[in-house]
């Protein structure tokens, strides 16, 4: 699940109207989702609270295999709706399969003018999180400068280590960092990023201090998104396909195909060091069948996705990468065959050693269907408003069926197995007012050891 600093950092783009998947280091999001779940290790607990809309504390303890903690505070310039464990929606904290809306160009919040002079300051977002016993720190800073342009500073503080951290994406560089604390090995470091997104294009530029790297990304979204309000053929005098006489040698026109956009991308790095870098990547989505962002927080009247229409074609992502420098190659191919599950596959060759990998993995959301009317639930038979005469069970089956079931997502679970023999199985849910992840890893080969590590994690954060 998501830690409860990338939930906030999301609930920041979201206000701000920053587009966070317009993003070359996010082309394979949908498939990674999917392959690369990263599972709980060891035994964890956290423990969040927001007492207000502008400042926010998160705690972490990890019991197993070894103890050790961190205690982290968030700030933003702007109101933010972060909702407790209890009440948030169980999808925006998991990283899932997801068919991604065209982007937009993104809006600027509006300006305020008092006297002349503009007053509304820039939306900014800053976070500090320390680890004990450590005493290794990481912060970042995200400031939006305009309403395409948007600069971010992430530093790390290890008085131990010395080791240069990866390059991270702006979507996860908090958990990125988090993660390169836990291992412990990583050094002192800054890293700034300038991104530029317009709808059709964005381009990021980065630079890391430690060894002094340089990095540009792009990506190009190509094809226009199809307008279903768009009138078809036969309105406005034209006349259909079926309505048009057909020659005789004519043939009928075989529909079929999926029907989508493409997006290009690539991206170069190069250090103090001459040592450098190149990879270039390419998406296709459906349409119009994908996720807009208005889907994400769907109101209670339209919270039942089974009485949703069924997409005319499948949800579906295929993306392929190539770094000729390292001779690598990827091609995955995810798709969602139901409402609740989505399947995914991975090809990844090397030109120059020949070796490959074959990597699938699948997701299965679990709901619980619950019947709620306009009074309070209740488990006795009803009775009239005189409160002498019971009502029938038929006259009660009848007003319970009024009100549409309500199909809530209460739990995922994810798998995947690759050729390496590897199978790694996770169970997120809601219990209660906690959501809870259990991780299993396991090795069919080795049967001295046949599983490899198993996790547990516990999230509870409030908004009170």
């Amino acid at each position: 699940m998501h830690p409860f600093a990338n939930y906030v950092l999301q609930s920041y783009y979201k206000a701000t109207g920053w587009n966070e998947d317009n993003l070359y280091s996010n082309l394979t999001r949908s498939s990674t989702a999917l392959l690369d779940f990263t599972l709980p290790r060891g035994l964890k607990f956290n423990i969040s609270k927001s007492p207000n809309s502008l400042f926010r504390t998160t705690y972490s303890m990890n019991a197993l295999p070894s103890l050790k903690g961190s205690v982290g505070y968030i700030f933003t310039s702007c109101d933010l709706d972060v909702k407790g464990s209890n009440s948030v929606r169980f999808k925006d904290m998991i990283e899932r399969f997801k068919v991604y809306d065209a982007p937009r160009r993104p809006e600027g919040k509006e300006e305020v003018w008092q006297g002349g002079e503009r007053v509304d300051t820039r939306d900014y977002l800053l976070y500090g999180q320390i680890y004990v016993p450590t005493s290794l720190f990481n912060a970042v800073y995200s400031v939006r400068l305009s309403p395409t342009l948007q600069a971010s500073i992430a530093a790390i503080s290890n008085p131990i280590a010395n080791q240069r951290p990866s390059l991270a994406s702006s979507q996860s560089r908090i958990q990125a960092a988090q993660q390169l604390a836990e291992s412990e090995v990583q050094g002192d470091n800054l890293m700034l990023s300038l991104q530029h997104d317009t709808g059709r294009w964005c381009s990021e530029y980065t630079y890391s201090a430690d060894d002094g790297m340089f990095g540009a990304r792009v990506l190009a979204n190509v094809g226009r998104r199809l307008n279903l309000n768009e009138p078809t053929a036969g309105v406005g005098g034209g006349l259909t396909p079926t309505e048009r006489v057909k020659r005789v040698d004519e043939e009928d026109a075989m529909e079929g195909g999926l029907k989508g956009r493409f997006s290009v991308g690539a991206e170069v790095y190069y250090n103090a060091k001459k040592i450098g870098g190149v990879s270039t990547g390419i998406r296709f989505t459906t349409i119009p069948d994908a996720t807009p962002p208005s889907f994400q927080a769907p109101s209670s009247s339209s919270s039942a996705e089974p009485h949703s229409p069924i997409p005319s074609q499948p949800p579906t992502t295929l993306t392929a990468t190539y770094n000729p420098i390292m001779g690598h190659i990827s091609t995955a191919y995810a798709a969602r065959v139901s409402q609740d599950l989505s399947l995914c596959s991975r090809f990844d060759f090397n030109i120059y050693s020949y070796d490959s990998e074959w990597t699938m993995g699948a997701e299965w959301w679990m709901r619980r269907t619950s019947f709620k009317g306009k009074g309070k639930e209740t488990d006795v038979v009803p009775k009239t408003a005189q409160g002498s005469i019971p009502v029938t069970l038929a006259d009660h089956q009848t007003s319970a069926a009024t009100s549409p079931p309500k199909n809530e997502v209460n739990g995922v679970v994810k798998a995947r197995m690759s050729t390496n023999t590897d199978v790694s199985i996770m169970w997120e849910g809601r219990l209660r007012n906690t959501l809870v992840s259990l991780g299993v890893v396991s090795d069919f080969a080795n049967r001295s050891r046949p599983i490899r590590s198993i996790g547990l994690e516990i999230a509870y954060f409030s908004s009170e």
